[in-house]
């Protein structure tokens, strides 16, 4: 239910959807307890990640991810599920980096769409929280990913070509590397990552031949080094992908086989490292739901069974589970089960652990 003063407050679907409940306020309050508690879950996943489960009605679940992001990455949540009218919330934090632990809203998806994504502006930690509407049933598939902001420097190549990386030792240690170096055939295209100006260009010092490219009035400067040739003129206007110069080996790179030497540079900060910026990544694909514990719930099957904070025997350890102890299912990674124990302890316990609840008979 949308208002005329929504346009200028901009209120996210979780605001909209609340309005619905002015008559019903206990349901609503259920609803919302589960959601204020999932900010303290200390669940962890690295990116990309993927997750299936069901929405069970009558059952109230928030799912909840903490997660590292760099400066440089888009990040994006994306969820599919069966029934397209039920809603799916997704609110977006940053987690603040002193003791209090703090959450900053960073974004929510808007009424009607099954996703958001946000440009990372500053290297953290962040939370993701996920959570459907009251009584929603439906299978769900959840992908979570970043890619980076800029495009690729170098044509027709990729990850593999950075060989060289920020923070190396330069001249016996009297320097660090501030950038990346992309290696690369003589003559190979060197391509603009954004749109922008070229601020200077020139052949000097020990970036040899160089362009400098600004990234928006008050952006940040890019830098392409040892070109062995340079094709733009200061104050064009470039777009992504335009050639700025070829591959080359000039400056201080004569003894080296030619590569590009990428930086950025952000004002009075400096240089910063631009690999986040410019690393490719695959986006993972929605995976199909699991037939294993489609029951919605599970019970274990060793002795004792470790409850860990991500999907990896290195994730921290958060309890443990007995021996034909029940837990409720949230969702499926890989080989691991995201659960809930009946102290309301959310963790991921591998599947070799757990089996379908014995029916009596």
């Amino acid at each position: 239910m949308r208002k005329v003063t929504d346009f200028i407050s901009e209120p996210t679907a979780r605001d909209i959807y609340e309005r619905e409940f002015a008559n019903d306020t206990t349901a609503f309050a259920e609803w919302n307890a589960s959601f204020l508690n999932s900010k303290k879950d200390s669940l962890e996943v690295e990116l990309p990640y993927v997750e299936t489960g069901s929405f069970t009605q009558n059952l109230i679940r928030t799912h909840s991810y903490n997660l590292e992001l760099n400066k440089g990455r888009i990040f994006y949540a994306e969820i599919l599920t069966d029934s397209i009218a039920q809603r799916v919330f997704l609110d977006f934090y940053r987690i603040s980096n002193d003791s209090t632990q703090n959450l900053k809203s960073i974004k929510s998806n808007e009424e009607g769409e099954r996703y958001l994504s946000q440009s990372i502006d500053e290297t953290g930690r962040y939370k993701l929280i996920v959570q459907p509407e009251i009584d929603a049933s439906t299978n769900y598939s959840l992908r979570i990913y970043s890619q980076p902001e800029f495009g690729f420097p170098v044509s027709g190549r990729d990850n593999t070509a950075i060989q060289s990386f920020w923070g190396a030792v330069r001249d016996g240690g009297k320097r660090s590397h501030e950038g990346v170096d992309i290696f690369a055939d003589r003559g190979t295209p060197v391509l603009a990552v954004t749109d922008g100006r070229i601020s200077s260009t020139g052949n000097r010092g020990l970036g040899g031949k160089q362009v400098w490219q600004r990234n928006g009035l008050m952006g940040s400067s890019l830098y392409y080094a040892h070109l062995d040739s340079i094709l733009v003129k200061t104050g064009q206007k470039v777009q992504l992908g335009d050639t700025l110069g070829l591959v080359g080996n000039t400056g201080n790179a004569r003894t080296t086989k030619p590569h590009l030497h990428f930086g950025i540079y952000q004002g009075y900060r400096g240089a910063i490292d631009p690999l986040p910026f410019i690393q490719k990544t695959e986006i993972p694909v929605y995976a199909e739901k699991s037939p294993d514990f489609e029951e919605g719930r599970v019970e274990v099957r060793s002795s004792l069974a470790n409850l860990r904070s991500q999907p990896s025997i290195e994730g921290t350890k958060l309890g443990e589970a007995k021996r034909n102890e029940v837990l409720t299912v949230f969702g499926q990674t890989d080989k691991w089960v995201l659960v809930q124990n009946q102290d309301g302890l959310k963790a991921y316990i591998h599947q070799s652990l757990i089996q379908s609840p014995k029916t009596s008979g």
